[in-house]
């Protein structure tokens, strides 16, 4: 199976393109545990919650990888990268568990949403600010420039961001 991670900062269409990418090839999507677990549990995150937080999206990815069976591909909208910047960047470390598990997941393509997509308030979202946004998409580019495994920049309105998405795919299966 190969599996496509969908990354980058909040409200880059993440969510929407590992959907419509979904649904395209005719597959399963893992969705952001975060967006569930902060529902339920409130906006006032710690440290601590973080850890929980990846692990549950450890967890709902493994389940959809099991009920994936002979399935070719699956979307993952956000991984453990998301988690290390999310630590790091509001509180300055990072659990240890999350850098063990970059090291131990495998994954054959990231797409990396650019901030060129207008941000859309939502009552999880934090930030705003353009200068944050920028920043926080540095962040990922370098971590995906520094790392091993094939990425490719996602931008521009939805309709090219889609298609430049299921091109990337496509030469993934080439």
């Amino acid at each position: 199976m190969k599996k496509v991670v969908v990354i980058g900062p909040e409200s880059t269409g993440k969510s929407t393109l590992s959907e419509q990418l979904a649904n395209y090839y005719k597959t399963s999507w893992v969705p952001e545990y975060a967006r569930e677990y902060l529902l339920q549990h409130g906006t006032e995150y710690t440290y601590d919650d973080l850890l929980t937080i990846a692990q549950g999206q450890v967890a709902l990815e493994e389940s959809y990888i099991e009920k994936a069976g002979h399935s070719k591909l699956l979307f993952i909208d956000t991984d453990q990268y998301v988690m290390k910047v999310w630590c790091d960047f509001v509180f300055g470390k990072c659990h240890t568990w999350i850098p063990d598990q970059i090291t131990k997941r495998k994954y054959d393509l990231y797409l990396l949403c650019n901030i060129d997509l207008p941000w859309v308030k939502d009552i999880l979202r934090e930030y705003p600010d353009l200068t944050r946004r920028q920043q926080l998409y540095s962040i990922y580019k370098n971590i995906l420039t520094n790392q091993s495994v094939p990425w490719i920049e996602i931008s521009g309105n939805y309709d090219e961001r889609f298609q430049k998405a299921v091109q990337s795919v496509n030469d993934l299966f080439e």
